[in-house]
């Protein structure tokens, strides 16, 4: 199959936010991912444009949110160093949940079908207890059930189970 992306149109993709809020969030969180800033700040801007944050969570600097105004986190939660939550639908992190550095959450993808390659996008959830580790990966669509640990570099395109681990390849030697 050719592939036409002049074709492109976006169909069925609702960014949930006038274009002026999207402006101004882009500006503000090139600021707030840049720069050091307290939690309590980082949080409260998050919160001002729409993200639903509960008490006692942690979002280190450098985190990366694409629409806050998609995002719901748990109570008492941690977001580390270099997490990259690309939410064009909703994320929903649930209470005590360790999301580690350089973890992607990633809710977009294309129709690879599609002549025009067409969002092909889902949410993702993270359930109660459950541990992210470092730069594992979370594709569209993805639950995570409540006390699953997922390793880190792990790559997870399917759903894991409550309690269940996920773990990563190692590497051999040859």
């Amino acid at each position: 199959m050719t592939r036409s992306l002049a074709g492109f149109t976006g169909a069925g993709y609702d960014k949930g936010r006038p274009v002026v809020v999207q402006i101004a969030w882009l500006a503000v969180a090139g600021v707030l991912a840049h720069w050091w800033c307290p939690n309590r700040l980082r949080v409260a801007v998050l919160r001002a444009f729409g993200a639903s944050i509960g008490p006692g969570v942690l979002i280190r600097h450098r985190v990366r949110i694409h629409w806050p105004w998609k995002l719901s986190v748990g109570a008492d939660s941690w977001i580390g160093e270099e997490v990259w939550i690309l939410n064009l639908e909703p994320v929903t992190i649930g209470a005590n949940v360790c999301v580690s550095q350089g973890v992607l959450l990633c809710t977009g993808s294309h129709d690879r079908h599609s002549p025009t390659f067409e969002f092909d996008n889902a949410p993702i959830a993270v359930h109660d207890g459950a541990w992210l580790g470092a730069r594992a990966t979370v594709l569209r669509g993805v639950t995570i059930g409540a006390g699953a640990t997922v390793g880190a570099t792990a790559l997870v395109p399917s759903d894991v189970a409550a309690g269940a681990t996920m773990l990563a390849p190692r590497a051999m030697a040859v």
